[in-house]
């Protein structure tokens, strides 16, 4: 080995290197923790359960403190007989504090705080479907990178295939056995394939991209990805038990029926409106006046409320949460059919995936075999140069079609899992088989 050699080799191993291998797993619990989507469904959550606490304020007491600072123009006075008498300060200073509670109003506050709970469950089931699109959208764009990886060395064996028979047409060319046409052919096959190979290496780098932005990194940091354990799950289910699983499990199923829940327990609410409401009112104040006995005195009130008129405000939205409440009934039984449809789909990709995979296998063999043979005939004299070409060619297609054909059963699995409602973190994360 030479001195340049050892310098190279020396440089490789003091450098520290930037790539690091990141498993399906390692990617999943970054994006479903820490993803950007999942915080901003994460914030609407908090504000969501702040809605709860706003809905029971009322059950709790309410307590005000105050002050007040008089100044009368006149001081006032009462009129006894032919004299007029003070009966209060020009100038006074008063302070109190009062409570209020409600004591009833026909379920309406709590009918208020059911809705709110609704809301919220219906907010953290959807954080929950946030959750999943993401674990969704990072496994497809990982099962991406893995196959453009798996393109790319098709691409590189395609080109050392071309420089083979090159070398193999030039020295046959040399002995006189085979014209400069062959070689011609041949160099111009292996330019083709140099700028497929670059194709494929932009390819390679664009998806590693897609896997550094969901993570939140630097667009250019390498990213070195490893075959996930888990294969295809869920390849034998049957479409019917994968549509009921979709219907039970999926999260904007449930978050819509907590919506149509929480209206319901709001439209409760205000038709309660029409309702009194009793309460409670006491406290206790002090008013500067040395006219009176007791300056400083506590009260205690009994009320009911009524609202006689609100202009039709109240019947208006009853009208309208009516027509709410059947709305999200036609968007529910629209969601479940477009849910049903989802399944049916990734259902029939990953079967026309698995059936190419078996298919595109055998091929592969057989373009092998085809190109053995015709490298053989050529050499011996009995083929073309367009034969071997040919069957390079042929080999590449093979190749691509297996592992598009293999990555297409495996992003078909994924999409099904979701279309299923099931945790594509928890089957992908390190669990397994699910």
């Amino acid at each position: 080995m030479n001195r340049t050699a050892i310098i190279v080799c020396l440089l490789f191993l003091l450098i520290p290197h930037t790539g690091s291998t990141l498993t399906l797993e390692e990617g999943l619990k970054i994006v479903t923790e820490r993803g950007r989507d999942i915080n901003i469904s994460r914030a609407e959550e908090d504000a969501a359960r702040e809605g709860v606490g706003l809905a029971r304020s009322p059950l709790l007491p309410r307590v005000d403190l105050y002050a007040n600072q008089t100044w009368l123009r006149y001081q006032p006075e009462a009129i006894f007989g032919p004299a007029s008498v003070p009966v209060a300060e020009k100038d006074s200073l008063s302070y109190g504090f009062r409570v209020h509670q409600l004591v009833y109003d026909f379920g309406r506050t709590y009918a208020m705080l059911r809705a709110s709970r609704s809301a919220l469950k219906g907010k953290e089931l959807d954080t929950v479907r946030t959750r999943n699109l993401a674990a969704l959208d990072f496994t497809l764009a990982y099962l991406d990178l893995l196959e453009s990886e798996r393109l790319l060395k098709v691409a590189r064996d395609e080109v050392k295939r071309f420089e083979a028979h090159l070398n193999d047409a030039r020295a046959m060319h040399e002995q006189g056995l085979v014209t400069k046409n062959d070689v011609l052919q041949a160099e111009v096959m292996l330019s083709d394939a140099r700028q497929s190979l670059l194709s494929a290496e932009n390819l390679r780098s664009v998806r590693a991209s897609v896997i550094n932005s969901l993570l939140m990194r630097p667009l250019n940091e390498e990213v070195l990805a490893e075959e996930p354990p888990v294969e295809t799950p869920y390849a034998g289910i049957s479409l019917e038990d994968a549509w009921k699983t979709a219907v039970q499990s999926r999260a904007e199923i449930k978050a819509l029926r907590m919506r149509i829940k929480a209206k319901n327990e709001e439209f409760r609410a205000v038709k309660a409106e029409f309702y009194p409401g009793i309460y409670l009112s006491g406290g206790y104040e002090y008013r500067e006046n040395r006219y009176m006995v007791n300056e400083g005195n506590w009260s205690l009130l009994a009320g009911v409320r009524i609202n006689l008129s609100s202009g039709g405000a109240t019947r208006a939205r009853m009208k309208m949460l009516r027509a709410e409440l059947e709305t999200l009934d036609l968007e529910a039984a629209k969601l479940t059919d477009a849910v049903r449809l989802e399944v049916k789909s990734a259902y029939l990709q990953l079967k026309s995936a698995g059936q190419k995979v078996g298919v595109t296998r055998q091929a592969v063999a057989q373009a092998d075999e085809n190109l053995r043979l015709q490298r053989l005939r050529y050499q011996e004299g009995e083929g073309t140069a367009t034969d071997v070409l040919d069957a390079i060619a042929l080999m590449s297609r093979a190749e691509t079609n297996y592992w598009s054909a293999r990555y297409e059963r495996r992003k078909a699995g994924a999409r099904l899992l979701y279309a299923m409602g099931k945790d594509i973190a928890g089957v992908y994360g390190g669990q397994g088989r699910p």
